[in-house]
């Protein structure tokens, strides 16, 4: 309690984040909407007593982690607790007031950078930032940003957190681009890309899945270059990147390491497997397939894209099913050839499998989940680490896969 990760085989806490208990933060949202009342409470109660002071005091943090997983959080444990008449815990302005102050220090990642790209690192205690070793800001990171920092000035009526995280998105909009494609990394000195690696990887993989997800939240401000970048994007992905495995035909996107005149990896992190539920998302704009269908609001690419969407979640799962823990590694390499329902009950029964994998190779018998160096040797060896989205993606994600469709109804807006 109160570090950021936990070494579930050593039984203690590490601070590998900044020292602002990003576990506590990052999965309180999850026991909020599994309804775990006595860790709401601690959780909660944790965060009033001593994040004020640690976001006061501690040093340097990533822009990108501490908003994703500690902003993210709060902004989320605020909504749900304000929602909920029988949320029990500290008031759920708690959550608000800690997620001001720390994105207050963290803008000057923003307004330090003498361009629209922010700086990847804060120092807290000082209100400082500066760039990385290298001098680059993960593209990705750069552009995940903006729902939070959006929906933090709606919630307290300043626009400073919207105007700052935007200028990225209205400064990459008129940079080149191969085929809306974009390398993984970006100069916060000169505000251009840098480097031809493209893939929808790290450092890449937040940027096609945030365009969507950005222009959903932002509809009514009428910023329809979002969704023209995002269409452009997958137009890329789709000429670019799909192929095809061999013999066994799975659908798979690859990458780009040297730009679009140098050899095609044909590799797939497991982080692409956001690409489905994107494409998905886009297709139907945010109600669910059913409903798109009924009303006629798919032409002819969202169905391409819808199923594009269903071949990609099919060779995610076989990620997991082929390993002999059934679990997916990290990165998997595939023989290629080119490529030229939502509410399907095969989604469950894949999800099933992976908890039941989760449960048996990596749960620690005294509390946590762990790592492990190799999903295809048994017995498994374990990793000491437990990653804070395990509890802030991962599990959420699985309990909401068996949920009813009401617990968080796709259609729900600002």
């Amino acid at each position: 309690m109160g570090y950021d990760e936990l070494m579930p085989l050593s039984r203690i806490g590490v601070d590998g984040l900044g020292g602002l208990g990003a576990t506590v933060v990052d999965a309180l949202d999850t026991a909020m909407i599994m309804k775990l009342d006595d860790v709401v409470f601690e959780a909660g109660s944790w965060i009033e007593k001593h994040l004020p002071e640690r976001i006061s005091h501690k040093g340097q943090v990533n822009l990108f982690e501490t908003t994703i997983r500690v902003v993210g959080g709060l902004l989320s444990a605020y909504h749900l607790s304000n929602s909920n008449p029988t949320y029990k815990g500290p008031t759920p302005s708690v959550y608000l007031e800690n997620a001001k102050n720390l994105a207050d220090r963290l803008l000057t990642a923003f307004t330090l950078s003498l361009t629209a790209i922010p700086f990847s690192d804060v120092v807290l205690r000082d209100h400082t930032a500066h760039a990385a070793p290298d001098g680059l800001s993960s593209t990705s990171e750069a552009s995940t940003l903006q729902l939070k920092f959006n929906y933090l000035s709606f919630l307290t009526g300043e626009p400073k957190y919207s105007l700052e995280a935007m200028k990225v998105l209205e400064h990459m909009k008129n940079l080149p681009k191969v085929e809306g494609l974009v390398p993984i990394y970006i100069s916060p000195s000169s505000g251009e890309f840098s480097g031809g690696n493209i893939r929808l990887g790290s450092h890449g993989d937040s940027y096609y899945e945030y365009l969507i997800k950005v222009w959903l939240q932002q509809r009514q401000s009428n910023w329809t270059y979002l969704h023209d970048m995002y269409v452009e994007a997958m137009k890329g992905v789709k000429h670019l990147l799909v192929k095809k495995s061999k013999p066994n035909g799975l659908v798979f996107v690859g990458e780009l390491p040297s730009g679009i005149d140098g050899a095609q990896w044909e590799i797939v992190a497991n982080k692409v497997c956001f690409l489905p539920g994107t494409l998905a998302l886009g297709a139907t704009k945010g109600v669910t397939k059913a409903k798109a269908m009924e009303e006629n609001l798919l032409t002819f690419e969202d169905l391409e894209n819808l199923k594009l969407a269903e071949d990609l979640a099919k060779t995610c799962f076989e990620m997991y099913a082929v390993t002999s823990t059934g679990l997916a590694p990290e990165i998997a390499y595939f023989n290629s050839e080119g490529y030229s329902e939502e509410e399907d009950s095969k989604y469950r029964e894949w999800g099933w499998s992976i908890f039941e994998a989760f449960e048996k190779y990596t749960k620690v018998d005294s509390g946590g989940y762990s790592s492990l160096d190799d999903v295809t040797v048994l017995p498994p060896r374990r990793r000491d680490k437990m990653e804070t989205f395990f509890l802030g993606e991962t599990l959420k994600y699985l309990y909401l896969l068996f949920s009813d469709s009401d617990v968080i109804p796709l259609t729900v807006r600002l």
